[in-house]
């Protein structure tokens, strides 16, 4: 690496910086101004708050590396065009090829800060803000075992072993125990709906209830049970693309084909996990044209106007691509890569055709 691409590569790395803190900035305000809805709702304080914004700040780091590398290479590169800087190093030697490679190391080097965070930091600080957020709101704090999730409410302790994909619960078991914490009923029920103002409908019941001198056995085909449990205390055990890492993913899209169950979610968010870091590229690869193209009096604030519009149009088709590949269950490694696989041909298109 010779002088003035590593000058470019600090450069830019500097100003992708600087974009990460004034985007995350400003998605923590959105995000407090938001939380600060349920402020007082059980437990949950500003201490709680603080720490929820702090555990999702590394999710939102990673989403955020993309767009704040096309928004640092267009400030960066543009000032530089502006203050003919890259005139003089042009002149001094340095070929356009030359200019999107030292754009290129910046990103490679941004790419792995991205990973690290992403794999390593992330999936596991966002558990821990889903679990602090919940259990602060309801005072319930459930625990994970081989045999399901289990909560405790007052003097009953309930075993939850599936969650559906619609919030319904199924194979539920109640265990109620009497003042001298001796088990007094067992109930076991097929599935559970919410229906809202903490009542639940049970379904297909089965419950024992117990005394020192018999036990009784009945069955009912519904039941409806009043519970302060809310369905969010138990979202927080659903397993989320944001909870996992590219490893879990796999096992999990793996574990769901095993069972013959829908893993087109999970496929989707495995394979835009993967090529997340072919986003970063592209954002620079799209920056280089608008940079040595545009003129010099072109303002920093347009370039920011430019960069703002190309990253809000990229995200918006790349959604809509995805929400297509869910409804039509299209290929899911072609419908994480086409978006990004085409701004990337287009942005070397131009620039091969008009600077290389």
């Amino acid at each position: 690496m010779n002088v003035l691409t590593g000058y470019m590569a600090k450069e830019i790395l500097k100003g992708s910086f600087l974009a990460i803190l004034f985007l995350l900035t400003l998605f923590n305000l959105f995000t407090f101004t938001d939380e600060m809805r349920d402020l007082g709702k059980g437990s949950y304080g500003l201490k709680e708050i603080a720490l929820y914004l702090a555990l999702t700040s590394p999710r939102v780091f990673y989403e955020l590396v993309p767009a704040s590398a096309l928004l640092g290479s267009l400030f960066i590169l543009g000032a530089m065009a502006n203050n003919r800087e890259l005139i003089a190093m042009q002149a001094a030697g340095l070929s356009v090829p030359g200019i999107i490679r030292a754009v290129m190391t910046a990103g490679a080097i941004l790419v792995l800060i991205s990973i690290a965070v992403g794999e390593y930091v992330a999936p596991i600080a966002e558990r821990k803000a889903q679990l602090i957020k919940s259990t602060a709101q309801h005072d319930q704090i459930p625990t994970h075992s081989l045999y399901g999730i289990w909560l405790r409410e007052n003097n009953k302790f309930i075993n939850v072993r599936k969650i559906e994909d619609n919030g319904d619960l199924a194979d539920i078991s109640i265990y109620a125990l009497n003042d001298n914490r001796r088990l007094q009923s067992a109930l076991h029920a097929d599935r559970a709906s919410f229906l809202g103002d903490k009542q639940w409908q049970l379904k297909q019941i089965r419950q024992s209830d117990i005394s020192n001198e018999k036990m009784q056995a009945a069955t009912f085909p519904e039941q409806r049970l009043t519970s302060s449990i809310a369905p969010e205390i138990l979202n927080i055990t659903v397993v989320s693309p944001d909870n996992l890492s590219i490893i879990e993913l796999a096992r999990y899209v793996d574990f769901l084909k095993q069972n013959h169950q829908k893993s087109q979610v999970f496929e989707l968010a495995l394979w835009g996990r993967l090529i997340n870091p072919f986003v970063t590229f592209v954002m620079l690869m799209i920056s280089a044209p608008f940079v040595i193209g545009v003129k010099r009096g072109i303002s920093v604030g347009a370039r920011m106007i430019i960069g703002v519009i190309i990253g809000l149009g990229f995200n918006i088709v790349d959604k809509i691509v995805g929400h297509l590949g869910l409804i039509y269950e299209l290929n899911a490694p072609l419908v994480a890569l086409l978006p990004s696989l085409l701004t990337f041909m287009a942005a070397f298109w131009t620039l091969r055709r008009s600077y290389i």
